[in-house]
């Protein structure tokens, strides 16, 4: 069953040698992050998955502890791996690279590690499936769910200004702050991709994973840096 979860955010530049001179902007993301990670150690897991999402079929699904990922495709000399083990035969995609990174960073070791990418436009009872498989895997499972909300809440923002990114993002937010998954499984796919929300299909996935587990939530972070909704979030 699923005992513990974190919500963070999935942009590369997460990852200080990316961002460059823009680091210190997202110090507080980076900060929040590795509270949820505490989180997710604390719940002594049997396994912790790392769940993003990809349109890249080729990079969807189940990824075995000691894949590699790298930060190349951004200019940057950077290589990490999710836990110890024998290299898989497949990169990360980036959300699950950023995640293998943050683990890195909080030199990650309370249990085996495992990642998952999932279909951005994954329908929402196949999310729902898929967590609850998940959550059936083992005794004591955790869950490390990368993914943005909308990327529409500026005119500079990736996806240009929409005046319905925000309402969108206010109820992501308050859903992942208060464990609602209800609120969670209800999110419009077609609302999300047409906003470019990369996190919705991850935040299906924890929603079914986490019925029944009667967990509460914490939001320890939102923000929308660069016109893109960041949330971090711990479940326990």
């Amino acid at each position: 069953m699923l005992v513990a979860a974190a919500v963070c955010p999935a942009p590369p530049l997460l990852v200080p040698e990316v961002a460059a001179g823009a680091a210190a902007e997202l110090d507080g993301a980076r900060t929040a992050c590795s509270d949820a990670l505490a989180v997710l150690a604390a719940s002594r897991p049997d396994v912790l998955v790392v769940v993003g999402s990809c349109d890249d079929a080729d990079h969807q699904g189940p990824y075995p502890q000691g894949s590699r990922g790298s930060f190349h495709g951004f200019g940057v000399d950077a290589e990490v791996r999710l836990g110890e083990g024998e290299e898989g035969p497949r990169l990360l995609p980036a959300p699950l690279a950023v995640g293998a990174w943050l683990l890195g960073r909080a030199r990650w070791g309370a249990a085996p590690v495992e990642g998952l990418a999932v279909a951005d436009s994954l329908e929402a009872a196949r999310c729902l499936e898929t967590g609850r498989e998940l959550a059936a895997a083992d005794e004591r499972v955790a869950l490390l769910v990368m993914g943005d909300g909308s990327a529409c809440r500026t005119l500079k923002a990736p996806g240009y200004l929409d005046e319905r990114a925000a309402a969108f993002d206010t109820a992501a937010g308050r859903a992942l702050g208060s464990a609602d998954t209800d609120a969670l499984a209800a999110l419009d796919p077609v609302l999300a991709a047409e906003l470019q929300a990369a996190g919705r299909a991850p935040w299906q996935v924890l929603a079914g994973a986490a019925e029944g587990a009667g967990l509460g939530g914490r939001l320890l972070y939102e923000d929308a840096p660069y016109g893109v909704g960041y949330f971090v979030a711990a479940w326990s």
